[in-house]
């Protein structure tokens, strides 16, 4: 068999793979920094970071190092026995964002899961909620996952669709919406307000100054939970370590993934204070693979590289250059631009049929990755590491895509 091609690679997928993502079609094989390059060798700059798992960049070797040297000696023990990288990386990640406790597991999804494992048991064992009647507040056009609890929190009908029974215990209320918030909150059995600080799958919804700290001061006057999503918007995405910290609000839960291992590894956690984490005794939650020595090394490098590089002001700095130089482009294609920090979206006006998917995989021809998300927007996420030249030869493909329609 000769040379294997792009359509090769993608009708070996669609034969032997289950038909649960719509890719662009382009085959990766390899990677550094903001640079992707396909099985043909074309290059390309990433524009989505695996959805910001790859904030500081592909194939990091700060984290590439640490995952090689720790796999060369200890990569799983389970927590049926201590390992000498746990203790290491839970002091380490507790003293980085400020709290008594942490909890790792593996995806992002998990963490949301057990986020709300924990809220619940809080419920029961400290709020004096009743057995079984804990209530969570959740936000309309959410995105926490695909589980079947997550999914049946959500109000998109593709990701909710055909998966009932649905998990009960749920309150929807709109998002960006403190009085709806401040409506049910009265309700005696909440325990819970689970909640994006941004919604990056519904289209990088940037909710209105003050919510967040107005949210969370709610919750506490009312003794429930404020409970932040931060996978996506969490290390350094927005401009500051966690999207919570624009308004200097501090989670009662924090929910990391994603870039917490720099995209090398799968890696997730929650932090809360002793009053809430330890209401979960030995044997009342955990994960085989969760805080294993590999997963430990990696993000603990993963977040040494988000202060070493000041991604967080470069996310800043970019971001503002970003945002400009798109309200800039002269097409009636681009109807909205919002985001903040380096997670920024552009809402797309079809024309002429022509789509946010094929602004993008006219991008995807001249260099550019990116990814529409409900159909008529787009994201933009590169990784952090970006420099200002990099993001202006990427902002010139992204215009040409656009002018290409009109």
């Amino acid at each position: 068999m000769g040379k294997m091609k792009t359509e090769d690679y993608i009708k070996r997928e669609e034969k032997f793979g289950a038909h649960n993502y719509h890719p662009i079609p382009v085959v990766l094989e390899r990677g550094e920094g903001v640079h992707l390059w396909d099985v043909e060798g074309k290059h390309y700059y990433d524009f989505l970071s695996a959805y910001s798992a790859v904030n500081q960049g592909h194939c990091h070797p700060k984290i590439i190092g640490a995952l090689n040297e720790q796999a060369k000696k200890l990569t799983l023990t389970s927590r049926a026995f201590h390992n000498s990288c746990l203790g290491e990386f839970e002091e380490y990640v507790t003293k980085y964002f400020g709290y008594d406790k942490v909890l790792p597991m593996n995806t992002g999804v998990e963490g949301v899961e057990t986020a709300l494992k924990l809220c619940r048991k809080w419920a029961y064992k400290k709020k004096g909620i009743a057995e079984g009647k804990a209530k969570i507040i959740v936000c309309e056009n959410n995105f926490h996952g695909r589980t079947i609890t997550i999914v049946s929190v959500s109000t998109d009908p593709d990701a909710r669709k055909d998966y009932g029974p649905y998990t009960p215990g749920f309150i929807t209320i709109p998002y960006n919406d403190t009085e709806a918030l401040e409506k049910e909150l009265k309700n005696p059995e909440v325990a819970g307000f689970l909640v994006e600080p941004i919604q990056g799958e519904a289209g990088v919804y940037v909710p209105d100054d003050g919510f967040l700290r107005k949210a969370a001061s709610l919750c506490r006057e009312n003794n429930v939970l404020f409970i932040a999503d931060e996978v996506q918007t969490g290390i350094a995405r927005t401009g500051k370590k966690l999207a919570c910290d624009h308004e200097d609000v501090r989670p009662d839960i924090l929910i990391l993934g994603k870039a917490l291992s720099g995209g090398v590894f799968p890696v997730s956690a929650i932090l809360a204070d002793d009053e809430i984490m330890l209401t979960i005794r030995p044997g009342e939650h955990g994960s085989t693979y969760g805080g294993n020595p590999v997963a430990a090394k990696v993000a603990i490098a993963a977040l040494e590289v988000v202060e070493e590089d000041d991604l967080s002001a470069k996310a800043t700095e970019l971001g503002e250059i970003f945002r400009s130089e798109m309200k800039k482009i002269d097409s009636d294609m681009v109807d909205i631009v919002r985001g903040k920090g380096l997670l920024n979206a552009a809402v797309i006006k079809p024309k002429n049929g022509k789509t946010a998917q094929d602004v993008c995989l006219k991008m995807s021809e001249k260099g550019v990755l990116a990814k529409p998300t409900h159909g008529h927007i787009i994201r933009f996420a590169p990784p952090l590491v970006i420099t200002e030249e990099q993001l202006r030869e990427a902002l010139e493909v992204i215009e040409k895509s656009i002018k290409f329609f009109d």
